[in-house]
């Protein structure tokens, strides 16, 4: 990962700093006086180490005593380590609902961007944001106090960020373990990618009281009085929904969605041959629960996919004033999607940071 974080490993403290050397082989019957200033000395200085680490070793769990030493940020260091997602959740949430991201060091960026387009439409204060790691956790905090929670446990942030990856799958794979505990404790969520734009406010645009709502990630063009049901399968035995930006009520039919996701997720594991993503398991549990489960397609005019959106100028045109939320999807890789952004007048991070509530990060 380009921005990972590396850290030059530390000395042991416990090493055998002051270690005696042997005597010399010039002189093999000499012995070291256990008097001698240079033993009493070093002695001296390993009393001292000692008596200083020993309290705090004392106070520290045994499997994080060197946790500390070989990572820059953990639970030990986090001022916000032990903030939990139910006062998270009770903190941020607006009549009964929370507008939730997972973001990783990496997207910060992106993070501070799509916020600032949420921040257009007074819906900054419903934000959750849940950290994969401690220094989102902290920074984010740091800013904006009391909006991002981090669920452990903490996954190793290698490869986290590039699509395909091993990384990338077991962090996408904990997206519909978080949202189950966010319906468990009675909350309706909408979940973004941050790699989105609001173009206008998405929670005004949900009609009905439908169970689950999303959005197609295919880029044939529909009509605008498309059906709002799951759409058929397509070559692959499944549909191509977008995994992305989901609505979700606190009701059965939703969590069942979220359990089958799950369940899918451990019949499709990542593979070298296969390095897939979080998205098709979803598809395969929307169809398998959609008997069961009131689905709602949004419209694609208002949530189109970027394929659509960035590759078809004319319905761009067409469909004019009905875009909601704009998602940089279809390309691969963090510059290329800041290029794409900024060509298309999406990247706000260069001239409007200050409508972020992180500011300039």
């Amino acid at each position: 990962m380009s921005h990972v974080l590396h850290q030059r490993p530390l000395q042991n403290p416990f090493s055998n700093s002051f270690s005696f050397s042997p005597p010399s082989s010039t002189n093999p019957k000499r012995l070291i006086s256990p008097f001698a200033p240079t033993t009493l000395l070093a002695l001296l200085l390993f009393m001292i180490v000692v008596g200083f680490l020993c309290p705090w070793v004392g106070l520290m769990p045994q499997n994080m005593i060197f946790s500390s030493v070989s990572k820059p940020y953990s639970l030990v260091s986090s001022k916000w380590g032990h903030y939990t997602l139910d006062k998270a959740l009770n903190f941020v949430a607006k009549n009964g609902t929370v507008i939730v991201c997972i973001v990783s060091q990496p997207y910060l960026p992106f993070l501070n961007n799509w916020l600032i387009s949420v921040s257009r439409h007074k819906r900054q204060d419903m934000v959750l944001v849940i950290a994969e790691d401690y220094v989102s956790l902290d920074k984010v905090n740091e800013h904006w106090p009391g909006h991002a929670v981090l669920i452990p446990p903490v996954l190793d942030a290698e490869n986290a960020h590039k699509f395909g990856s091993k990384g990338f799958f077991n962090f996408t794979a904990r997206r519909p373990s978080h949202l189950l505990k966010i319906l468990e404790l009675g909350y309706n969520v909408m979940y973004n990618d941050v790699d989105m734009v609001w173009l206008a406010d998405p929670l005004s645009k949900l009609e009905g009281n439908h169970d689950v709502y999303f959005t197609d990630d295919m880029t044939a063009i529909k009509p605008l009085n498309h059906s709002h049901d799951l759409p058929p399968p397509g070559k692959k035995g499944r549909p191509y929904i977008c995994s992305c930006m989901i609505f979700l009520r606190h009701t059965d039919g939703a969590k069942l969605v979220l359990k089958k996701w799950l369940e899918e997720l451990q019949l499709q594991p990542w593979s070298r041959a296969k390095k897939s993503n979080d998205q098709p398991a979803f598809n395969w549990a929307l169809m398998k629960t959609a008997k069961e489960v009131d689905m709602y397609l949004l419209p694609q005019a208002a949530f189109p996919t970027g394929g659509l959106y960035f590759k078809n100028k004319t319905w761009v045109k067409e469909t004019k004033g009905m875009h909601v939320i704009i998602h940089n999807n279809y390309i691969v890789g963090f510059e290329k999607k800041i290029k794409r952004f900024r060509d298309y007048g999406f990247w706000l991070v260069d001239d409007h940071a200050e409508e972020s509530p992180l500011g300039k990060l």
